[in-house]
């Protein structure tokens, strides 16, 4: 036995149905497609979410609140996270890029700066916007808050 001669088992490979050749085939007539009707035609294609006439779901459901697309979404960051990494890397001020440098932010983010947490140092922030609990704190260590 080598490779020039090796075959499938008997009966594992099973013949392609051809439809449409013929009274002969068993498959001639309609090809296995039913009667008539635009399933079967050749290009018939069904727009999505087309349930047989039927009134769709997405037009049952009814319609809800709205989204306001002049939405500004922060990442936000608590002053304990601030207290961490300037515990853990020694900082004293906090930017976008020292942000991003520390992977807390993406490049498009905006940053609000929350007031949950307590600070040791003093520290100089700067981000797009800040809560009245983060300002007083940052402030009242001495450190100071830029806007972006």
């Amino acid at each position: 036995m080598d490779l020039s001669n090796l075959k499938p088992a008997k009966g594992a490979v099973k013949s392609r149905k051809r439809i449409g050749r013929g009274q002969g085939s068993g498959h001639g007539g309609s090809a296995t497609k039913g009667h008539k009707g635009a399933q079967s035609r050749s290009g018939n294609k069904r727009k999505i979410g087309f349930e047989g006439g039927q009134m769709p779901l997405q037009r049952r459901i009814p319609k809800r609140g709205f989204k306001n697309f002049m939405r500004v979404e922060f990442r936000t960051i608590n002053l304990s996270e601030l207290q961490h990494y300037a515990d853990k890397e020694s900082l004293t001020a906090f930017d976008f890029e020292t942000f991003r440098t520390l992977k807390l932010i993406k490049k498009s983010d905006k940053i609000k700066v929350l007031g949950n947490g307590e600070l040791t140092v003093a520290l100089n922030v700067t981000a797009h916007a800040f809560s009245e609990k983060a300002k007083e704190a940052i402030e009242a260590k001495g450190g100071s808050t830029n806007l972006i």
